[in-house]
């Protein structure tokens, strides 16, 4: 588990949510101003959540079949897997407060 965000991807995803209890994952792309936006909060959360969970990022652009999968049609959307399973969705520009709720609620 890193103190930066893990990339993830479609060949990396199922392997991911599997090894990993939790796993926050924020679906993005470089064009998406939110997405851009929501950056330097994701680096921070990975940073504070090191150890703790997985805090990744999948490029919705460049592995489209995992945001298929999980119909994600609207970006930023933030998933969290507990378990191998979605526990909870986050989509759009949240503040990072609400962010980091949402993850402590599930880390429990």
């Amino acid at each position: 588990m890193s103190a930066e965000p893990f990339h993830v991807t479609d060949a990396n995803f199922e392997e991911t949510i599997k090894n990993n209890k939790l796993v926050f994952v924020d679906f993005w792309a470089n064009w998406c101003g939110p997405c851009r936006a929501l950056a330097p909060t994701i680096v921070e959360l990975a940073k504070e959540n090191s150890g703790k969970m997985v805090i990744g990022k999948l490029d919705v652009d460049e592995n489209s079949a995992t945001a298929e999968k999980f119909q994600v049609f609207s970006i930023p959307t933030m998933i969290i897997f507990k378990d191998g399973k979605e526990a909870e969705r986050l989509v759009g520009l949240c503040p990072k407060n609400k962010i980091a709720d949402t993850l402590k609620k599930h880390s429990v």
